[in-house]
This record gives structure tokens, sequence and C-alpha cells, in this order.
């Protein structure tokens, strides 16, 4: 039992980064823009909340950890709808073909976060980049009274950081508005069909970039998950390493539900630490492929099951042409 209610835990751990950079695929992809760009605003974000909160730290001589957390949160946010600012005004005011601008700015944000984490370490005195350990406390699980304390269900529910928990509230919220309000509704119109929206009196534009805007904070805010609590608010160099592609790939897996995309993040999460807690005798490499072997046969099987209740937008990868209406 202890051993399936620790490999529980870490797999919500391990699985949070993908959830971020699956919620905010997810709404981006609601409004028809394809944004490969997942690990590069993951990246950008990685970098921008560590900044952020080691130069918080440097600046004041008694930090708060609650601030610097606080801080992180924002930076990293920010420089994630910096990254998507720029896809959106390449595919969706000029146009650029949404696949190859996705890739682009991969590559862009990977160099960004390994760039200027490199720049950070050469500031820092001790040769890398890390916060103090008032600040890495604020990113550790966190005790709630009375509910902490319940046998298993305290473990299971009630010990993780903060950040988990600003992770499932974001899908509930994002279920719900996609769902029940009348802004969601109006999102999933543009994405299915843009010009049938647009004749509505929709604003299609609007749409577009507020959603791949703040889709791209939310992917941010993953990324900053993996350098503060994964890395332990140490700048590791090329730390997201391939979890904004599961992430994209997770997207398909929760058929675009933000309430699916839960249940796939935990599943993909166990898959990434399994090595630690299920030992079957094989080599580690083999462990290592698991979650993209996953991916593979998600993209299979998704493809073979055809379901028009759980489908890719209609318009998603497509340029908005409204004089073609």
């Amino acid at each position: 039992m202890d051993t399936v209610i620790n490999l529980f835990c870490a797999a919500v751990l391990a699985g949070t980064p993908l959830l971020f950079g699956t919620l905010g695929e997810i709404l981006t992809e609601k409004s028809g823009n394809l944004n490969l760009g997942v690990e590069g605003m993951m990246f950008m974000g990685a970098i921008a909340g560590l900044a952020g909160a080691y130069f918080y730290e440097q600046i004041f001589t008694v930090p708060s950890g609650i601030v610097a957390a606080i801080i992180a949160v924002v930076f990293s946010f920010l420089c994630g709808v910096l990254g998507a600012l720029i896809y959106s005004f390449l595919t969706v005011t000029l146009r650029s073909n949404q696949n190859v601008t996705g890739l682009a700015l991969t590559i862009f944000g990977t160099g960004f976060g390994n760039f200027f984490g490199d720049v950070l370490a050469g500031r820092a005195p001790s040769g890398y980049a890390a916060v103090g350990a008032e600040i890495k406390s604020v990113f550790q699980g966190i005790k709630i009274p009375f509910l902490s304390d319940i046998p298993y269900i305290g473990k299971l529910f009630f010990s993780y950081n903060f950040l988990v928990y600003v992770g499932v509230i974001i899908a509930v919220l994002m279920h719900f508005f996609l769902n029940k309000t009348r802004a969601g509704l109006n999102l999933r119109a543009v994405g299915e069909d843009p010009a049938a929206a647009d004749a509505a009196g929709i604003n299609v534009t609007k749409y577009k970039y507020l959603a791949t805007c703040i889709g791209g904070g939310i992917c941010g805010i993953g990324g900053m998950y993996v350098s503060m609590v994964i890395c332990s608010g140490v700048w590791v160099f090329n730390c997201v390493g391939g979890i904004g592609w599961i992430a994209v790939a997770l997207v398909i897996f929760a058929t675009w539900s933000p309430s699916r995309a839960l249940l796939g993040s935990l599943i993909f999460g166990g898959l990434s630490i399994m090595r630690l807690y299920v030992p079957l005798g094989i080599p580690i490499q083999i462990y290592d492929i698991f979650p993209y072997l996953a991916t593979v046969i998600v993209l299979i099987a998704t493809g073979i099951r055809q379901s028009k209740e759980h489908s890719i937008p209609k318009s998603t990868g497509l340029n908005y042409f409204r004089e073609d209406r």
C-alpha cells in the first residue's frame, strides 16, 4: 500500500508540468491555433521564473519566500505570454504557417532559456544559478491543518506544493469556461468555424490572440515548475527536456478536454518515474522511453478511433482569411 501511495504522489508531482503544458495548448487549439512551441514557451517560463526569484533574493537582504513565489509565477506567465504573442503576431496577423512558426518558437525558446540560464549562472558567485533555502521551501509540499494528518488520504491529496493545486484549479476553471460561459462557447465557435463566428459578430482575431497568449502563459508556469520544483530552484541546462512535446501529445490523449488532462498528466507522470517504484529488472534507458512510447501509442490509437465528439477543432492549424469569407 505504501508503495502505491508513494507512486501516486510522485506521479502527481511529475505530471504537474505536463498538466500546465497540456492545459495551455488545449486553450490555444480551441481557438484554432496549433502552437507547437510549447517546449519553447516552457523554457522561457523556466528561466524567467527562476531569474525573477533569484534577483528578488539578491536585491532584498531578508527576502520573503511567498513574495518570491508570486514573482516567479508572474514572470514565468508573462514570458510565456511573450512567446505566444510572437507566435500570434506571425500566424494571426501575418498569416505565417502555424507548424513552421511553432517549431521556430520551440527552437527560439529553448535557446532563450539555455542562453540566459548560462548568463545567470555566470553572474552567480558560486558558478551556478540557484535560489536560497527560504524560497525553495515555498515550493515544497505544504501542510494543511487536520487534512494533511488524515491517514493515507492526507498524503494522497493534501501534501503537495501549491503549484499542484493551482494546476487543478486552472483545469476546473477552464472546463467551466469552455462549456458553461458565453465567451467559452464563442471561443469554441472560432476554433470550429471562424468564418461563421465572424459572420455572427464574434471578433475572431481577439479570441485567437487572447486564447493563444493566455495558453502560452500557462505553459510558461509549467516551465517554472520544472526549474523551481523538479530542479529545486537551480538552473539546469536543457531542464525541460521534452516535456513540452509530451504535453502536445497529451492534448490528443485528453481529447481537448481540460478535465481529462488531469488523468492524462497523472498517467504520463507515473510513467516518467516508474523506474523508482516498480523494479522490472530492465535497463534504466528502457524506463526512460516509456512516456514517449505511450505518446506514440496514444497518437496511433486516436488516429484509428475517430470520434466526432472528441475530435480536434476543425480550423486548428489553418489560418483564417477574412476576405475569403
